[in-house]
């Protein structure tokens, strides 16, 4: 159930309901600040088993928007070891901080494209393609340039070791850069990065290598990614079958199964737990744990995923933004039917 604690590589979540990563768009040119220590620390407090920071930029220019998270210099690591040291001493939750870089949907605001007076920038992306048909073309990244964003993921990953984070992901989902370097329908290149799955998936197998030569051994490694982008010869989860094998190989320690966001205007089918089945598919046939988000609003809905060995872990979004302490009232209704032995409950 949710309330079991798990283990991965060798940190173990004292449960498997996690803070799921989102934009909270609050920073002061990439820093944290107050909000962030006050946000955090409420789901430290609410007892989680793991809460994940926001996606943070590697790089200034992968912001999604000016209020945007970023760890791409070493002065932004005090004002996140500030909330690491919180979450730490007073909770037993872990934390963790997802690594992003957001290519062609960078230099936003509200859904669209900064203009000459909102400071813009200008955004890359594996091919000169643009997200939406008006916005305009980003900078197809040369080799060179996709050389630099590796390290910057790299060393990003080691300023998130320094910041006292447990847990790293990569943001590989919802059409940011990894993801767009993915799919055949936003990489048309024709050199090693682009063209038969093997060059699509390179970068991003080896950010993962890199990465991991970069923290600890022991520190647990997610990928998030689209299992499907819903767009006919796109992305989907055949290929996320067989990218997820190679990410295993590469000791990947969990995957965070999450659709779309790639191909403007796609159609998706929401409903309660409408990605659960991708998450079920790529435990089953890769053998890898992996966790199940998108419309799981009770803890009885993510009991009954566990229970069904479709997923590890369950990442809540937006229901724990509407009730942090859902965790904590589900234990009291748990404890007083007498289901969750009063040993367990004795550190909430």
């Amino acid at each position: 159930m949710i309330y079991q604690p798990i283990t991965l590589n060798q940190l173990t979540l004292q449960n498997r309901l996690v803070l799921s990563p989102m934009c909270m768009y609050q920073s002061d040119n990439g820093f944290a600040n107050d909000f962030h220590l006050v946000h955090y620390g409420k789901y430290a407090l609410a007892n989680l088993g793991l809460l994940m920071v926001e996606a943070t930029a590697v790089v200034p220019e992968g912001r999604i928007t000016h209020r945007c998270l970023g760890l791409w210099e070493d002065s932004q690591i005090a004002s996140l070891k500030k909330i690491t040291d919180f979450v730490h001493q007073h909770s037993s939750t872990k934390i963790g901080i997802q690594l992003a870089h957001a290519g062609r949907k960078a230099s936003t605001w509200e859904g669209k494209q900064l203009t000459e007076k909102q400071n813009p920038w200008r955004t890359v992306a594996p091919s000169a393609l643009p997200y939406k048909p008006e916005d305009p073309l980003p900078h197809a990244l040369t080799i060179p340039e996709i050389q630099s964003i590796i390290t910057s993921f790299t060393h990003a990953a080691a300023r998130a070791v320094e910041a006292g984070f447990d847990v790293i992901e990569i943001h590989a989902a919802h059409g940011y850069l990894l993801h767009q370097f993915l799919s055949p329908l936003s990489n048309t290149r024709t050199d090693e990065y682009g063209g038969n799955f093997k060059n699509r998936t390179r970068l991003l197998l080896q950010i993962v290598e890199t990465v991991k030569q970069s923290i600890p051994e022991c520190m647990p490694l997610l990928v998030r990614i689209s299992a499907d982008e819903y767009a006919e010869n796109g992305w989907d989860i055949l290929q996320s079958i067989q990218l997820c094998q190679e990410l295993k190989t590469r000791g990947v320690d969990l995957i965070d199964v999450s659709s779309g966001g790639n191909i403007h205007g796609a159609k998706i089918s929401v409903f309660d737990g409408y990605q659960v089945p991708f998450s079920e598919a790529i435990r089953k046939e890769v053998q890898i744990p992996t966790g199940a988000v998108g419309k799981i609003t009770t803890i009885e809905q993510a009991n009954e995923i566990l229970l069904q060995n479709k997923a590890d872990v369950i990442f809540m979004a937006r229901e724990l933004l509407r009730n942090p302490t859902i965790f904590m009232q589900s234990l009291e209704t748990q404890k007083a039917a007498n289901i969750v032995h009063y040993s367990y409950l004795r550190g909430y």
